[in-house]
């Protein structure tokens, strides 16, 4: 059998629904866990759901530490602190309440608890040996899916680039997805996140690693954001909204998780990292440049997701479907409220080879469809700018 046509799909044990969170102690128990590691961010604490978890927790009987001192884009000096703090404290588990950052940082404590080494040298394709400490997640953003992924991404403070881990060791054990807990984003946030989703599902579609097992979970991820996110812009307080924006996401991530990204994501993790910006943001600035690039190379799978977002194909030839693509991702994150330019956020010109340079050594740029040399990537930034 030739290797090439075999692909492989793992997922966590996954509870969608609300109040999937309240479930964790429980859970806990179950894994027989004793003294759980419990990490968050100051803006979750402040929303109220860490409390609900740690309280969750603490009813079953359980010692809880929390670990709360982490940036919106996870330092490997905050992930080197977290392990130390977890290994004074004598835990036994790792829980997650959080949106990417968090998930990001939980995954990498964990990394660095069961391999003893230091974060940053895990970067790249499975690196890791031995299996982390039972993981459970609960995700607040609807975008980011760590909470499903194979994926954990840390922000290299020194070099200024975010780097990849990819391994299906880091996929938690268990996801409690709850779309209540997304009812506390505010408008930016919620389009960041859902564009990042709409990324994952796009980027893993047209991936070199796609199957069919991640072409439905990624078509079905492009549908649900095209309909779901402007709704969710205009009534926020929907729950129902809500819930069909936070099921894109899981959608989504179990169709990148198993097919791996591309150029947007390189590049955002150079962006991301070189300007410590938002992910979500990064990947929104970015998706229609790349789209223009990619399209050449796969145009039935960039019109079969130009079809999933509702364009009219009738009659249209495969140049008028790629303008029409690239206009509606435009189109949906300038409505929503993502219409900066790359210049706006203070990239310069001068920033570009660098930028292009660290996003060329960036895994996620192994799936992509097209092969893409440095100039190709500084292309992108600049028509980007």
């Amino acid at each position: 059998m030739n290797a090439i046509h075999l692909r492989k799909f793992v997922a966590p044990e996954i509870i969608f629904g609300n109040g999937a969170r309240h479930l964790v102690g429980e859970y806990c128990q179950k894994f027989q866990v004793k003294r759980p590691f419990l990490v968050s961010d100051a803006g979750v604490i402040r929303a109220g759901w860490t409390g609900e978890v740690l309280e969750n927790m603490e009813e079953k009987g359980l010692t809880v530490t929390v670990f709360d001192s982490l940036s919106p884009n996870p330092k490997s000096l905050e992930v080197m602190e977290g392990a130390r703090l977890y290994r004074e404290a004598g835990c036994d588990a790792i829980v997650c309440v959080g949106g990417g950052s968090p998930m990001d940082c939980a995954k990498g404590i964990g990394i660095v608890i069961s391999n003893g080494a230091h974060i940053l040298d895990f970067e790249g394709v499975d690196q890791i040996r031995n299996p982390l400490p039972p993981m459970i997640f609960i995700p607040t953003t609807a975008g980011t899916a760590s909470d499903v992924s194979q994926f954990c991404i840390i922000n290299n403070e020194t070099e200024k680039v975010k780097i990849a881990i990819i391994s299906k060791i880091v996929i938690p054990d268990l996801a409690l997805v709850d779309p209540e807990t997304t009812m506390t984003m505010d408008a930016y946030l919620t389009a960041c996140t859902g564009m990042d989703a709409m990324v994952h599902a796009i980027e893993a579609y047209v991936s070199t690693a796609n199957s069919k097992l991640t072409d439905i979970h990624a078509l079905e991820a492009i549908r649900l954001v095209a309909k779901y996110l402007p709704q969710v812009h205009e009534s926020p307080g929907d729950t129902v909204i809500r819930e069909k924006v936070m099921f894109a996401s899981l959608e989504a991530g179990l169709a990148f998780s198993n097919a791996v990204l591309g150029a947007v994501h390189a590049m955002a993790h150079s962006l991301g990292g070189f300007l410590d910006l938002p992910h979500g943001e990064c990947n929104s600035l970015l998706l229609e440049h790349v789209i223009n690039f990619n399209f050449s190379s796969v145009p039935e799978r960039y019109t079969a997701i130009a079809k999933a977002l509702g364009i009219e194909l009738k009659g249209k030839t495969s140049k008028e479907i790629q303008r029409e693509l690239f206009q509606f991702i435009h189109d949906l994150r300038v409505g929503l409220g993502v219409s900066k330019t790359l210049g706006q956020v203070n990239v310069r010109n001068q920033d570009i080879p660098d930028l292009s340079r660290k996003a060329l050594n960036d895994a996620c740029l192994i799936t992509n469809p097209r092969t893409a040399n440095q100039r190709d990537i500084e292309v992108l930034y600049e028509e980007a700018l």
